[in-house]
């Protein structure tokens, strides 16, 4: 079987820049970290290439990422956690995409791989949109399962999961090649072993652009994006509210009071 997982380095400070022509983030010269929920993504693609292999289908796991150079050092500690090749996708018309943008950007990709499955994780800490991973799945017209908390059962066709719902778990069947997203309850990650690390130190990673995976330029970053931040500000502070002291029966019914004028009750 052949696996892909898609990462994204997210800044690893709240200290954050913004361009202030683009207003995008400034990621260059930025301490950075992979996203924390793609960590579970990442380990959920190995332990299926570790399961399928075992039952006789030799997998490798494929992980990518799209960013400025310095997007490497992500692909690099996944390599360390178990992963087998790279792929970096680095290009200036990348710059400023927005989720639409990403999405279509690491379809084209993954179109050039084709995968049987692919993984992500449920959102990034710094977009918290959750929109990729789907977005792929659109993009390449391939079935998709959001919060995928556990992999029951899964072969070369098919495969059975439990995913997080609202008010609980959800049990369905998904043909392959899809796209999965899943949230943190699905594994524990592991801690990089010294033959992952060496392995990592090693390995040659893969750079594409935007020719590489003929993605046309105006479908890539800005110009191609259709949802832009327009103006960044400072939400103004709330007031400090009204205090009110006294036994609870008493607080009750001026919490009523209160709220009865102001016509909520």
């Amino acid at each position: 079987m052949k696996i892909c997982c898609c990462i994204k380095q997210v800044p690893g400070t709240t200290e954050v820049k913004i361009n202030p022509e683009t207003n995008t983030l400034v990621r260059e010269g930025v301490e950075t970290q992979i996203n924390p929920f793609d960590l579970y993504a990442l380990e959920e693609a190995v332990r299926t290439k570790e399961r399928m292999t075992a039952a006789g289908d030799p997998s490798t796991v494929t992980v990518i990422t799209m960013g400025p150079p310095q997007a490497e050092d992500a692909l690099r500690e996944a390599i360390s956690l178990g992963a087998d090749d790279s792929i970096l996708l680095s290009d200036r018309a990348f710059a400023g995409s927005d989720t639409w943008c990403t999405s279509y950007v690491l379809a084209m990709a993954l179109t050039k791989i084709q995968p049987d499955l692919a993984f992500c994780g449920m959102q990034a800490i710094d977009g918290d949109t959750g929109q990729v991973g789907p977005g792929i799945a659109i993009h390449m017209s391939q079935a998709q399962v959001a919060y995928v908390a556990e992999i029951k059962e899964i072969d070369s066709k098919k495969a059975t999961v439990k995913r997080l719902i609202e008010d609980g778990y959800e049990v369905c069947e998904i043909k392959l090649p899809a796209v999965m997203t899943v949230v943190k309850e699905i594994n524990e990650p592991r801690t990089p072993s010294l033959r992952g690390k060496m392995a990592a130190k090693k390995a040659e990673i893969t750079k594409w652009g935007a020719a590489d995976i003929d993605a046309p330029a105006e479908k890539c970053g800005l110009m191609g994006s259709p949802t832009q931040v327009v103006r960044i500000m400072t939400p103004p502070c709330r007031g400090g509210g009204d205090t009110y002291e006294g036994e609870g029966p008493e607080l009750a019914d001026k919490l009523y009071d209160v709220l009865k004028s102001m016509e909520v009750v």
